[in-house]
């Protein structure tokens, strides 16, 4: 059964769903072939793209690992602060570490851990649970057996195949990245194809993606971003221990412990959450639905690919609770550097793969571009 079709939660439990939409925004393969191991026959790009959207598999179990070093300076209650925060400072400068069993599209199980306790989802056919270890909380619902959800005709532009799904990429993405192989990979102890994509515009910060594709199941196994001119990764997530054998059943078996607060939402809230989830997606492909709210207003993307820019603005203080958290972010920018010119004045905060800029009339402009594309985009 294929993984990647029909199956939204395997697109975020396998450790490559970020690299997914590094190849949607931009990497031609052309005729480049990924030479691996001697042993491993020659594998286009093209052809890797087909094998990963192919891929079938009955089981799975492994580790997960996500390290992060983005070189963002010390914020208090950001990047130099402890408590509720660890998890946040260990995404973008620590690690987090995720378990994942994988035993058939109604058997999923995904465990994230952390200094704070563990967060588990599980789905065990029509019972999907959301627990909480650090407040002994959880969430539980239903969801339909039928699959006439799923049975649904392809929105215009979606391709029907795999083939058709890796030429479009391919096609979309030739303008902007640069696709070569470094040859054999290893990750988790099995051979894996690796493709590395290089921006061609020096603009990004991004100086290199590889993507790890085991050389046998075809999913990916692992992906690595590092910035430019660095010879460590600032991202890497990856599989340190896989099989695809199936799992025991148990682990999809789960029994709230005795104290836990169980919430039950009623199919009203299921559907509004559903409709909303849509509805960020729709904007997120710049396609609002008919008769919903737009985008906020002064949201637009600047460039294309690597190099684009989101710009936006803050939103409006509305009631106590938000001017509260507006007074947060004011105190936290006034932490920031000050910036200037013909665009206006802000602050500018700089890590190594991205860049934001706050500026004092309301605007926020984030990509993974140098502080001069902000710049650019803010005079447009």
């Amino acid at each position: 059964m294929s993984v990647f079709k029909s199956r939204p939660a395997m697109r975020w439990l396998v450790p490559a769903a970020a690299a997914a939409v590094v190849i949607g925004g931009g990497a031609a393969a052309g005729t480049i072939v990924a030479s691996a191991d001697p042993t491993l026959p020659e594998r286009s790009a093209a052809q890797l793209l087909v094998d990963v959207q192919t891929a079938k598999i009955d089981g799975l179990s492994g580790t997960i690992q996500q390290t992060a070093d983005l070189g963002l300076p010390t914020l208090p209650g950001i990047t130099g602060g402890s408590g509720t925060n660890a998890d946040l400072i260990n995404l973008v400068a620590g690690s987090n570490t995720a378990r994942v069993w994988y035993g058939g599209e109604d058997k999923v199980r995904l465990a994230v851990l952390s200094k704070l306790g563990e967060t588990d989802v599980i789905r065990n056919g029509s019972d999907v649970w959301l627990w909480r270890s650090n407040d002994s909380s959880a969430t539980h619902f239903k969801v339909p057996t039928d699959k006439q959800h799923e049975q649904k005709t392809l929105p215009q532009g979606v391709p029907a195949t795999p083939q058709e799904a890796a030429d479009a990429a391919l096609a979309a993405i030739d303008p902007t990245t640069a696709v070569t192989t470094t040859g054999a990979a290893k990750v988790a102890g099995r051979d894996a194809y690796e493709l590395v994509l290089t921006p061609r515009d020096t603009g990004s910060l991004v100086g290199q993606v590889r993507l790890a594709i085991d050389a046998e199941k075809h999913i990916p196994l692992g992906v690595d971003v590092y910035a430019k001119d660095a010879t460590k990764p600032a991202v890497r997530i990856a599989f340190q221990q896989v099989s695809f054998a199936q799992p025991d059943p148990e682990q999809f078996a789960f029994n709230p412990p005795p104290g836990t607060k169980v919430e039950t939402p009623s199919e009203a809230q299921l559907q509004k959450q559903a409709e909303r989830a849509q509805q960020q997606a729709e904007h997120a492909q710049g396609k609002p639905a008919a008769g919903k709210p737009e985008a906020p207003e002064g949201t637009k993307v600047v460039g294309k690919g690597w190099t684009s820019v989101l710009v936006t603005k803050l939103p409006k203080d509305d009631g106590a609770k938000a001017g509260e958290g507006r007074q947060q972010l004011d105190a936290l920018t006034g932490l920031l550097p000050k910036v200037s010119g013909t665009w206006g004045s802000g602050r500018l905060l700089q890590s190594a793969l991205f860049s934001a800029l706050l500026t004092d009339d309301g605007r926020i402009l984030v990509g993974a571009v140098a502080p001069e594309k902000l710049y650019e985009a803010a005079g447009r």
